[in-house]
């Protein structure tokens, strides 16, 4: 299935400023209305009633330095 790429933007934030983040998108969530700002964009998507929420937490080290890093996801999905 082809991947279509409608918004994506990558800061470094606070824990704070990430929590205040995390809690306006849970009410625009549970408002049924999700609104994606940045810069350069802008994209409005309708989240329906049951979407599937995937959490993810993984430790990933990088081959050529050895550094490790980790990634925690929250991702919604649904078909329309």
């Amino acid at each position: 299935m082809p991947e279509e790429q409608l918004f994506k933007t990558e800061d470094v934030h606070t824990r704070s400023e990430i929590a205040q983040t995390l809690t306006a998108a849970a009410e625009q969530i549970e408002s049924g209305t999700v609104e994606l700002t940045s810069a350069t964009q802008e994209q409005s998507v309708s989240i329906p009633d049951e979407p599937t929420l995937e959490v993810e937490l993984e430790r990933l080290t990088d081959s050529e330095t050895g550094e490790q890093r980790y990634e925690l996801e929250y991702e919604l999905r649904w078909t329309e």
